[in-house]
């Protein structure tokens, strides 16, 4: 239920989303040949191998991280049914990862502006893992966990103080990597 509350808002925010679902999440769909109904799960099991393309969601610590990838579009919707700002069909859909390995699936309900292709929604759930990462940076290195407040004050002003200080040294760590990355560069230039 808090699933379908987040979807209507960032539908009539005219944000496009990719959002985690169960298994068993249903699924339908009212104007593709042919009609696709049930739960993700099902619908996974029932796709035919050509259906999967083999994408990178992004660089993790061992290199490319490679899955299965499968997207189904389920239905085009004009954004003024949703009072969406940005005019224009959007698309309503299934994207399912399926691991290399052991073959594990996790199910995503998507809602894309329409043409959006496969790839690009792949990057996008491909950014959850550095997002998870950056918290986990900040868990272990800015003190987020670290926090005994007994008010939402306290504990708001907590986070959002390892936050800043988290996105402060982000800064400058990226700054500090481009200038080594120019002075490198300079360098090389003068050698030759």
């Amino acid at each position: 239920m808090a699933s379908a509350m987040w979807n209507a808002r960032l539908r009539r925010a005219g944000i496009g989303y990719v959002l985690g679902v169960k298994g068993n999440h249903w699924f339908g769909s009212w104007v593709t040949n042919p009609l696709i109904a049930g739960e993700a799960r099902d619908i996974a099991a029932n796709l035919p191998e050509q259906a999967w393309c083999r994408l990178s969601a992004g660089s993790g610590t061992k290199g490319e991280r490679l899955y299965d990838w499968a997207y189904l579009p389920l239905a085009d919707l004009d954004a003024e049914e949703f009072d969406c700002p940005i005019a224009g069909p959007w698309t309503r859909g299934l994207l399912i990862r399926r691991n290399i390995a052991d073959g594990d699936a996790a199910y995503f309900t998507t809602w894309p502006p329409k043409g959006t292709d496969i790839q690009e929604l792949v990057n996008v759930e491909g950014t959850r893992w550095r997002i998870e990462e950056c918290c986990e940076t900040a868990k272990n290195e800015f003190g987020l966990d670290h926090n005994e407040t007994r008010s939402w004050h306290g504990w708001h002003r907590h986070v959002s103080l390892v936050m800043l200080a988290y996105a402060v040294m982000a800064s400058v760590r990226y700054q500090a990597n481009s200038l080594k990355s120019k002075k490198t560069l300079h360098r090389k230039r003068q050698s030759l």
